[in-house]
């Protein structure tokens, strides 16, 4: 390591028995901060809030397990060696794809549950979804994961122009890293300024989320392409590309078919 550069301590509170690792309140902050925008939002379209506040204390478990068991499963060479790492989630290995997933089935079987709008409840939700990645991206940034291949300090500094904080802590294994994380953090808030603009357009139910689907997506393959330690399909082949491309294909084949068949009749303002 270069002399005088340390990394962050990815440790925020130590007391012994108790250790509170800051990728963990990152990401509970960002889940906070999510809850409060969908909240208000909610409150807006006429749904309860009460409502709403229990549908996330259902998913935000789910999406965590479902991250988890994601990462696990396509790092299982790893973990079937060293079973008693599958729970030491504070360490990193929260795969967001695997928090999507976890999370959109738990709202689709709360709205089956308590008979509301399934598309009306992840319209919703979807601009908290995004902050919640995009400062969840920084509990990587403390565990000095979701990097990229190898840089310049220069370029870093005069290039990017980034505060010594950030280009100290991509100095990882002798080198300096692209700051991949800060890149898809800052896709995706400005993804959140669009979907928060969309949504006083006369886009029609489901096809704000839809748009999340995609906006995020897009941003995520070409990020992915950049990172070093991504969980890999093949050799050659990034799990996060296919999945990003997936569901780029799907989400505009929805929007397509819902329109084609009137599921979609009802704007989003009018919902």
């Amino acid at each position: 390591m270069e002399q005088g550069i340390q990394p962050l301590n990815p440790i925020a509170v130590d007391l012994g028995p108790i250790t509170v690792h800051w990728y963990g309140l990152i990401i509970g902050l960002g889940v906070l901060l999510g809850l409060f925008i969908a909240v208000r939002e909610a409150e807006r379209r006429g749904l309860d809030k009460e409502t709403f506040i229990d549908v996330i204390l259902f998913a935000v478990p789910a999406a965590i397990i479902c991250a988890r068991i994601y990462y696990v499963f396509f790092q299982w060479d790893f973990y079937s060696q060293n079973p008693g790492q599958i729970i030491k989630i504070w360490e990193g290995g929260i795969a967001i794809h695997g928090a999507i997933i976890g999370s959109v089935l738990t709202g689709y079987i709360f709205s089956k549950v308590k008979k509301i709008s399934f598309w009306k409840l992840v319209d919703i939700a979807a601009p908290g979804l995004l902050i919640g990645q995009a400062i969840g991206r920084w509990g990587n940034f403390m565990n000095q994961e979701a990097y990229g291949g190898e840089v310049s300090r220069s370029f870093l500094e005069s290039t990017l122009h980034l505060p010594d904080f950030i280009v100290n802590q991509m100095y990882i294994n002798g080198v300096y890293h692209h700051p991949t994380f800060l890149y898809e953090s800052l896709w995706n808030l400005a993804g959140v300024v669009l979907l928060i603009l969309i949504r006083r357009t006369s886009l029609r139910t489901g096809e704000i989320f839809l748009s999340y689907l995609i906006w995020y997506s897009i941003g995520r393959y070409f990020i992915e392409g950049m990172r070093t330690d991504s969980l890999m399909l093949t050799e050659n082949l990034r799990i996060a590309q296919v999945i990003s491309i997936a569901s780029i294909a799907a989400a505009i084949l929805i929007w397509i078919y819902r329109r084609k068949t009137g599921q979609s009749a009802k704007k989003y303002l009018e919902s």
